[in-house]
């Protein structure tokens, strides 16, 4: 079992859902989806991407509906703060030094109904 007594497989396919959804959100946007699922010792990115001139790591959040709150209450400052470290980490690897970096969220939920709402929530760390 996993969070709120959800089985592990089920979390896994919702996340893996969101993630699907949250990247569909981003190139509609206009976003250039340069990594996703980036690991390192210190933890995970989920999508990276460049927005204009910015290097914008996204942590994506989803849920299967609001009982629990909204997703993006799962991004603590703590786990902003992880997450801007781990931007800077995944910077010194890649060519892109010298553009700004954003840290966002995407807050995804899955309605019974198939109804789905993304909610973007820009430079959180």
């Amino acid at each position: 079992m996993t969070h709120r007594g959800m089985p592990h497989r089920v979390a896994r396919e919702v996340g893996d859902r969101g993630e699907e959804l949250a990247v569909a959100h981003l190139a509609a946007a206009g976003v250039r989806i340069v990594d996703r699922n980036w690991r390192c010792p210190h933890g995970e990115v989920d999508i990276v991407g460049v927005d204009g001139h910015q290097v914008v790591f996204y942590e994506v959040k989803t849920r299967r509906s609001r009982r629990f709150g909204h997703p993006a209450e799962a991004v603590t400052p703590a786990k902003a703060a992880r997450l801007r470290r781990l931007a800077g980490l995944w910077m010194r690897q890649h060519p892109y030094r010298g553009r700004d970096l954003r840290v966002d969220v995407l807050a995804v939920t899955l309605r019974g109904s198939g109804a789905v709402r993304i909610d973007h929530l820009r430079g959180v760390a």
